[in-house]
């Protein structure tokens, strides 16, 4: 069945992703880099607050109080504090990332933290979800599987005073059993099944929010426990970095770099139950139309959007190899219509690519588009090289903040390995 999907009713100014690009999200967000004073930083803060939780559907007023409250520049590198204020991931080393500021808060306001709550968190990474937590709760118990991560984030929260915060290094699958039970487990890394110890370590009328799934595939759930049974609510495709350690050494479904793919890229799959698309994540103004005109199939992809600025799009990572594949031919069928931009390419409608290597850096990017004014259905293609080191990919499409009406149907990929590419 097509339908309508989810829309963001009032104004944001920003893409976010997992495994962002600094460069890609300056141009396309629009704004100047926050400045380093401590007032410019406030504002700078305040404006996130209002643009990316506020106008995104945060509404308890104690996660929106600690978002507020929370320096975010002080958990990230100095060379990325001029981003910390975008709703963007950010690298902090050893291949982890920090949550965008909207995750972040949508997890926590999904946990309904209480001043009473123990919280266990798994995946500690630069401590900014476990400090959002602090005010919010009596304690905060995060572990961490990186060490040097863990201590790093110890220091930080140490030194900003967050002292019901309690930072251990270890493997996260396994809990923290001599603080159980917890009422409240938020969970930062993405295991293919829920593990059994934080089911267990779990009050009874407890809650935990954990992304769950395939490694480029996930779903956020919240998950309620009852007289010692899980209630399980889906909330929203994400895609979060995985939880490594004994996670990983169970993980069934290893994800296959020799042939990527695009999932749902005909968006004929039915909406899931929480109305968002399968396959896509952070999806903004998005919209499955159906009305006799798709080049192939029943539905194609609708992005609207009546405000400049304002975030159109969808995300979706992939594995690939470098060293045995060496294009990736990209294919659709696209049309616009009435898409104004405001003078950069960069904010405008395309399909967008990067690659990056096995630390997470970016490789190689490249696009599609961009397109404005009116056009008809179009089918459009394009041969994008592989650098040898890139070990996965982030696709994007919308329109990246232009206005207008964007569609897209039948978005394939081709593989070329490089043993085809030398005949």
């Amino acid at each position: 069945m097509c339908g309508k999907l989810n829309s963001w009713p009032n104004r944001v100014s920003h893409l976010g992703s997992i495994l962002g690009t600094l460069a890609f999200y300056l141009c396309a967000a629009g704004h100047q880099a926050a400045a380093q004073t401590k007032t410019e930083l406030d504002r700078a803060r305040e404006t996130m607050v209002r643009e990316e939780i506020v106008a995104t559907g945060i509404r308890d007023p104690r996660v929106i109080r600690s978002m507020l409250a929370t320096p975010r520049h002080e958990f990230v590198n100095l060379k990325h504090r001029p981003f910390a204020y975008y709703d963007m991931a950010l690298p902090i080393g050893d291949r982890q990332t920090i949550s965008s500021p909207f995750i972040v808060a949508y997890m926590t306001e999904s946990l309904d933290p209480q001043p009473s709550d123990k919280v266990l968190e798994i995946g500690t990474g630069s401590g900014y979800q476990a400090a959002v937590l602090s005010p919010l709760v009596k304690a905060v118990y995060s572990i961490e599987i990186v060490e040097s991560l863990a201590r790093k984030a110890r220091r930080t929260l140490r030194r900003l005073k967050y002292e019901n915060v309690h930072v251990k290094n270890g493997d996260g699958f396994q809990g923290w059993p001599q603080h159980a039970p917890f009422e409240k487990i938020a969970v930062t890394c993405s295991p293919e099944d829920i593990p059994q110890p934080l089911i267990e370590q779990l009050a009874d009328g407890g809650r935990m929010v954990i992304p769950v799934g395939e490694r480029y595939q996930q779903t956020l759930y919240l998950l309620t426990k009852h007289g010692g049974s899980l209630v399980s609510d889906e909330l929203r495709p994400t895609l979060f970095v995985p939880m490594t350690g004994v996670a990983e050494q169970q993980r069934q479904v290893q994800p296959d770099p020799l042939h990527p793919e695009v999932i749902n890229g005909g968006f004929e799959q039915d909406l899931a139950e929480n109305g968002q698309l399968p396959g896509w994540y952070y999806q903004r103004q998005l919209e499955l139309t159906r009305d006799g005109t798709a080049p192939e199939g029943q539905c194609f992809a609708t992005f609207h959007n009546a405000l400049a600025g304002r975030a159109s799009r969808a995300l979706q990572g992939f594995p690939i190899e470098g060293l045995t594949i060496s294009y990736i031919e990209i294919s659709a069928w696209v049309k616009y219509h009435g898409v104004v931009g405001d003078g950069s390419a960069d904010r405008l409608p395309m399909i967008a690519i990067s690659l990056y290597d096995a630390e997470r850096r970016e490789v190689g990017r490249s696009w599609l588009g961009p397109w404005q004014g009116t056009g008809p259905w179009q089918r459009v293609k394009k041969r994008i090289r592989v650098p040898t080191h890139a070990r996965e990919g982030i696709l994007r499409i919308g329109l990246f903040g232009a206005t207008g009406e964007f569609c897209l149907d039948s978005l394939n990929f081709r593989v070329i390995t490089r043993a085809e590419a030398r005949r």
